[in-house]
């Protein structure tokens, strides 16, 4: 998927710890809930955040999973 913002998608979370967005898109797929991140951190520095981003109707299921996942 490409990089950039989707119509119809929306980032549900956002950090700058990287292991957090693999747990998350893997708790995600398990649901069934496709999932894609754009990496806003800057590449010399690793400073910003990655964004997570799901597809509108999977909004609510998605801020279950990362509630219960304590992240």
């Amino acid at each position: 998927m490409a990089q950039e913002k989707k119509a119809g998608w929306v980032m549900v979370y956002s950090t700058n710890e990287e292991y957090k967005i693999v747990i998350l898109k893997g708790l995600l797929e398990e649901a069934g809930i496709k999932a894609y991140e754009i990496d806003k951190r800057d590449s010399n520095y690793l400073l910003g955040n990655t964004e997570l981003y799901v597809r509108g109707d999977d909004v609510i299921r998605t801020k279950l999973i990362i509630e219960k996942s304590e992240l």
